[in-house]
């Protein structure tokens, strides 16, 4: 269908520039109405009976025509954000640096945004008063100014989402060449690369991530500054960070993601203690990590429930290897040196991506009980396995083994555990204690001698 499309009106009759709007009429294309949410389209069609611009924009209208699933549906319209607020009973503004309002219905919730402009100076288009900021290096910190649907698309990241469809009239409406990218499943960034990478590095992992998603190619004037301006991911704060990294590594297609982002000199800035003990590929550390995300993949794609606590876990783990055998070499025990390596691998990561508490707790506690799995004789195998912690720690066992470390058939060893009967798992746990001799009973230290 999109071919059909890009050959019907032909290169000579397509926009050169952002802003030459290439209307699609009905029946020239493969959506429908009906293919959108009916609460988006509740709010399209009320903006548009109040006398504003309104469309569905964004990632929906590209996963649409490429057959898949939206996760959800985003509108764009002329109408400000005070003047969208009152059109819905259950709406609020919410951002400062990028207002949008959230509209609410029943299962759905609605994202509203304002139509942007790039003018950086004085007010917005619409008589506004704020203004877009950017620092000395070309990041924006604030972008709150108004303007028409072609200024809209020109600041949108990727062509492929500078796409706009009318359910009303049922046309799609393409400012950038999106339709065609999406034919040459190409993805392209707005505007001059490194210009858009600076104003916000989080484009650069949104372009890898789409690149991932989609099983696109990245168009080359696009990837050329990617490697010389990762650096700039250092000037994202690291709560938004941590949101980026759920949705890279977390997305179905971790392990895509990852590889690119290695390609690419991205991943060295988002786990930095990683990258320095990832020196070649088939090294046990790189197993690992491969193999978290393809475990992750496979679950997300299952529907089975993934918690980041447990691909962070895996992303550190090395870290705290690496850190606690240094603390063992001073004359520190085991577990003093791996609690001590947690905690420092733990805070140099949080001020990168601010991990929350609800997960770093979790990952401690699976370093933790690496540790204790293999202390399995007499209760405390029983013990372990009523651990809150016990499944996530188990599975971790079994992904070192995966990656090829040499645990001694441990993971083995608790799949039995758990699948044999109470009197098998004792004595499995007997066996365990000490090679199933008893233990001598010591005599108290102060104990006294006995009279003859």
């Amino acid at each position: 269908m999109l071919k059909r499309i890009s050959n019907f009106f032909g290169k000579s009759q397509r926009q050169q520039n952002v802003g030459d709007r290439l209307v699609i009429p009905s029946g020239q294309h493969s959506l429908s109405p009906k293919m959108i949410s009916r609460d988006a389209r509740k709010v399209v069609d009320v903006l548009q009976e109040n006398g504003y611009e309104a469309y569905v924009v964004g990632g929906s209208v590209r996963d649409l025509l490429l057959g898949l699933k939206p996760k959800d549906f985003d509108v764009a319209t002329n109408a400000k954000p005070a003047e969208i607020k009152p059109l819905f009973r259950r709406s609020r503004i919410i951002g400062r640096r990028f207002q949008i309002v959230h509209v609410q219905f029943s299962r759905e919730l609605i994202e509203v945004t304002t139509f942007r402009s790039n003018e950086t100076k004085g007010q917005d288009k619409k008589g506004g008063g704020n203004r877009r900021q950017q620092t000395d290096s070309g990041m924006l910190t604030r972008d709150n100014v108004f303007g028409s649907i072609s200024d809209d698309a020109s600041r949108r990241d990727l062509t492929i989402n500078a796409l706009y469809y009318n359910p009303g009239d049922n046309s799609i409406h393409d400012f950038a060449d999106g339709l065609e990218d999406i034919d040459n499943r190409t993805i392209r960034i707005m505007g001059d690369p490194a210009t858009r990478f600076r104003e916000d590095p989080v484009r650069l992992l949104r372009v890898v991530r789409f690149a991932a998603k989609l099983g696109f190619t990245i168009e080359r004037s696009t990837e050329k500054p990617m490697r010389k301006l990762a650096g700039d991911l250092d000037h994202v704060s690291p709560p938004r960070l941590f949101d980026e990294s759920l949705k890279l590594f977390m997305s179905g297609q971790g392990l895509a993601t990852f590889w690119l982002l290695h390609e690419y000199g991205l991943f060295d800035h988002i786990v930095p203690q990683l990258s320095s003990l990832m020196k070649e590929r088939n090294s046990l550390n790189s197993n690992l990590i491969e193999q978290a995300f393809t475990n992750t993949d496979l679950r997300i794609r299952s529907n089975k429930r993934v918690t980041p606590a447990f691909i962070y876990a895996a992303l550190l783990w090395p870290s705290v290897q690496h850190l606690a055998k240094q603390y063992q070499g001073q004359g520190n025990s085991p577990a003093y040196a791996l609690n001590k390596a947690a905690g420092e691998v733990i805070a140099r990561q949080v001020s990168i991506t601010a991990i929350p508490r609800r997960f770093t707790m979790p990952m401690r506690e699976i370093w933790d009980l690496q540790l204790l799995l293999p202390r399995r004789g007499g209760q405390r195998a029983k013990r372990l396995s009523e651990h809150p912690r016990f499944r996530a720690a188990y599975d971790f066992v079994l992904l070192r083994e995966q990656a090829g470390e040499e645990l001694s058939g441990l993971g083995d060893w608790w799949t039995a555990y758990q699948e044999a009967s109470e009197d098998k798992q004792q004595e499995m746990a007997n066996i365990q204690n000490d090679g199933g001799k008893k233990r001598r009973r010591r005599k108290p230290r102060n104990a006294k001698p006995k009279v003859q």
